[in-house]
């Protein structure tokens, strides 16, 4: 079987995104390691990214991945084993965090209790030593970025948590900063909230088209609707580097590809390419789809390569079983979601892969119902195959 030969740089995409100055942020093969000789964890391995001005990445990724630790080696928490950090054009590799002028918002606020709400964003002013004629002033203008004006006389422990991580935020924008960064802010909060805070979020990136974000989150939705890019992690190694629309539409991996948004990946044979269309077999009948041509590196989707079929659970369509161009299946289990029912489908010839399908209302077709699957289209990608990328 021909491999599928691919090239890719770990932030080449950054040419997506028009960088006509100085990058704000640049992690330069940033190499991180939590103990010493054999026993040492690398918690970062060869990190290269760079964020333009205006920009906001989000670095996704499960628990383990090294987003965190990506992020502290920025803010100056952490110091790498070997690479560089550099904001702008300024190497801050070895700069205390004071002096690196970043504003950081944490999952858990970190607000001093025994201060009000104004004292607590004026904290970060008077550490910078900002001029204490200004300091009022700076304190009431972030305070009326985030809608938290009429608060400040209050105690942390008299606000929700809603208004306290707006707190935070206000403390981080206080001191006018270049970058900054949000580890997992709306992680403690409850769904509600959360979607409100996320609303907020949007507005706030839309207020500073100036400063940089570095947003560090594992949930997807998060990063979807925030991002100008994603970078997706892995192992404390950097996986995939792009738009969210790319990612989501043609993701590059198939770690990627399940990662982002869940995706179904089928075992399948390419039998032809024509353009960016292509013919493939799965369980043995035919199916069309996508073969990206990315713009940085170069795939061979060559005939007989092996390669897996990305479809999106919602992208699916279930027909009459005996229905022409479907692929004979039949129903495993079904979970009511209220607006929708996931459905897990095993294909006939495909026992080992099942897949799951998304289908509008309640669905109350039973475990065991024989189904046909058929794939839209435009609504299924090649992806590689795990050990097919060289």
């Amino acid at each position: 079987m021909s491999r599928i030969n691919t090239r890719r740089s770990a932030d080449a995409a950054v040419t997506r995104t028009a960088v006509d100055h100085a990058p704000a942020i640049t992690f330069d093969r940033v190499n991180v390691a939590y103990g010493r000789g054999r026993g040492a964890t690398r918690a970062l391995i060869d990190f290269n990214l760079r964020v333009a001005p205006g920009e906001t990445v989000a670095l996704l990724g499960p628990s383990g991945s090294g987003k965190s630790t990506a992020l502290k080696a920025l803010a100056g928490f952490t110091r790498p084993a070997s690479g560089a950090v550099r904001l702008g054009d300024t190497d801050v590799t070895d700069l205390p965090p004071a002096k690196r002028g970043i504003g950081v918002v944490v999952q858990s606020y970190a607000l001093f209790p025994h201060m009000r709400v104004a004292e607590n964003v004026a904290f970060g002013l008077r550490a910078h030593r900002v001029r204490r004629s200004e300091i009022g002033g700076r304190v009431s203008d972030a305070l009326a970025m985030v809608g938290m004006s009429p608060y400040g006389k209050r105690f942390p422990r008299e606000l929700s948590g809603g208004q306290q991580q707006r707190v935070a935020i206000a403390r981080a924008l206080a001191i006018r900063p270049r970058v900054l960064l949000l580890d997992e802010p709306l992680a403690a909060l409850d769904a509600q909230l959360r979607q409100s805070m996320l609303t907020e979020l949007q507005q706030l990136r839309a207020a500073l088209p100036g400063t940089a974000m570095l947003y560090v989150t594992h949930d997807q939705s998060e990063a979807l609707a925030l991002a100008d890019r994603i970078a997706v992690m892995r192992d404390a190694r950097l996986v995939d580097v792009d738009t969210a629309e790319n990612l989501w539409k043609r993701p590059p991996s198939s770690f990627t590809a399940a990662f982002l948004g869940g995706a179904n990946l089928l075992p399948c044979t390419v039998t032809r390419v024509v353009g960016t269309s292509a013919l493939v077999s799965v369980g043995g009948t035919p199916v069309t789809a996508q073969a990206p041509q990315p713009d940085i590196g170069r795939v061979d989707w060559e005939s007989e390569s092996g390669a897996l079929l990305c479809v999106r659970p919602h992208a699916v369509d279930l027909v009459a079983p005996h229905e022409r161009g479907a692929l004979p299946a039949r129903i495993v289990a079904t979970v009511w979601r209220g607006s929708s029912t996931r459905l897990t489908v095993a294909l006939v010839g495909l026992p080992e892969s099942p897949i799951e399908v998304d289908v509008t209302g309640h669905d109350e077709r039973a475990a065991g119902t024989e189904v046909g699957v058929r794939f839209p289209d435009r609504g299924a990608v090649l992806v590689p195959a795990p050990g097919s990328v060289s």
